[in-house]
């Protein structure tokens, strides 16, 4: 007996869970710290220009592969390419990086639920620099029992949302979490934009300088829009697999990539205005959310407020990430397996929480213990980030460009759409099929070997 599906309530709860799937720690915190690091406004130009080259192309693929088949990634790939053993393990590719990356990305999302209660709690009064507030977080998360409690916290809410299911579960929350962030961020926006010599700071993001640009920022801008937007680990495919058939399914691509976009250039107006007013350096790197915010917040009129609604923020960006991630492996278990949801969700959850049980002690007991010379944290993140996406995004690209191929993809694709423009359709073709596959195969190898 085949397990009924569901499907969206609306086009809008679509677009927000979607993009709420690709907002995440990416957007808000590595994508201001590559822009710290890498010149600024020029930095972000090529990413935009790398938005439009591999992202926009890629979320349409990705999520036109899961629309057409109505399945889950492994179904997907089965029925589209008629039983194909090496397309059916390209979908296992997807349901195997969600577990990976659901691992330990709950573990960093547990601590930002666990900055929440700290920053409540006024942990961070008598930080004053960022030694302080680095200190702090190791002793942090060097606690097994801080560290675990918090990802076991955040993997139960992610568990309790999928439970319900697409409309009455992740949708819902979609339409809830999605409008709540932007509030807070905007709100910081203008704490930050309001500071005496945050103007260094505006300028900074808007003024490019492309003498910092050379070969190796252009392949971070690349690799940074194929990240931000999650692609290649079968979320957009799967929650592209409960579209009506009626949406327009270009648009609600384009959509995606405009929230998830402005998302990323709003995190960028929310840290680099403060920074600059307070002094600082803009290239503070990866340790810029745990050991600079905390003590930065000190010196901001009002800090202590802005920086529970940041935490919260951050929290609530990790949790519409985690939930796409459960439902890639939940959608798989369901059909496959014929296990209804809520046992699925349940017996998943548990799974994944003993899986991430390493990498949350990769921090404290077992922080000595090493493969390939990085902790069981280092080897799920570079093995997920670096090899198990960039694949499972160049896979998709070639699916939809030269094996399924063009005449089977367009005619699906049109589907719900009024009009057509053969110059655009011409224009996603020829990145489909030449463009992007390279691309994007140029920052695997760059994430291997560079």
């Amino acid at each position: 007996m085949e397990v009924e599906r569901d499907q969206w309530g609306s086009k809008i709860g679509f677009i927000l869970a979607a993009a709420g799937s690709a907002i995440g720690l990416g957007n808000i915190w590595k994508f201001p710290y590559l822009v710290g690091e890498n010149g600024g406004a020029a930095f972000i130009i090529i990413y935009l220009l790398s938005i439009l080259i591999i992202g926009l192309p890629t979320v349409i693929a990705e999520v036109l592969i899961g629309r057409t088949a109505q399945k889950n990634p492994v179904g997907s790939f089965r029925q589209l390419s008629q039983n194909s053993l090496f397309w059916t393990a390209v979908g296992g590719i997807g349901v195997f990086a969600g577990f990976v990356i659901l691992s330990y990305y709950n573990v960093i999302a547990g601590w930002c639920a666990g900055y929440v209660v700290e920053s409540v709690k006024g942990s961070f009064a008598a930080i004053n620099d960022p030694a302080m507030a680095g200190e702090f977080f190791s002793g942090l998360s060097g606690n097994p029992l801080w560290t675990l409690g918090f990802h076991a916290l955040f993997m139960f809410m992610t568990v309790g949302i999928i439970y319900f299911g697409v409309s009455n579960g992740i949708e819902k929350a979609a339409k809830i979490l999605m409008p709540l962030l932007l509030f807070f961020m905007l709100a910081l926006v203008v704490r930050g934009v309001t500071l005496d010599g945050a103007q260094a700071g505006i300028a900074y993001l808007m003024k490019p300088d492309f003498s910092a640009i050379n070969e190796r920022t252009i392949l971070l801008a690349l690799g940074q829009a194929f990240f931000s937007l999650s692609l290649g680990m079968g979320a957009l495919l799967t929650y592209g697999s409960y579209m009506s058939k009626n949406d327009n399914l270009v648009n609600c691509s384009l959509n995606i990539v405009i929230l998830d976009t402005f998302i990323a250039l709003l995190a960028g107006f929310m840290f680099f205005p403060a920074l600059f007013a307070l002094g600082l350096h803009p290239d503070q790197g990866p340790a810029l959310i745990f050991n600079i915010l905390p003590s930065m917040f000190n010196a901001i009129p009002a800090g202590g407020f802005f920086r529970i609604i940041f935490f919260l923020l951050l929290s609530m960006a990790a949790l519409t990430s985690t939930i796409s991630l459960m439902e890639v492996i939940t959608a798989f278990f369901t059909e496959e397996f014929n296990l209804s949801r809520q046992k699925a969700t349940i017996f998943l959850g548990g799974v994944v929480f003993l899986l991430g049980v390493p990498s949350a002690l990769s921090f404290g007991p077992m922080r000595d213990i090493h493969i390939f010379g990085k902790t069981f944290f280092g080897v799920a993140d570079f093995f997920a980030s670096n090899i198990l996406l960039p694949l499972g995004g160049i896979f998709i690209l070639v699916f939809v460009g030269w094996f399924w191929g063009m005449k089977k993809a367009i005619p699906n694709l049109l589907q719900g759409i009024q009009g057509r423009s053969n110059i655009l359709l011409n224009i996603w073709k020829i990145l489909v099929k030449f463009v992007a596959p390279v691309l994007v195969l140029i920052v695997l190898l760059f994430k291997i070997f560079g």
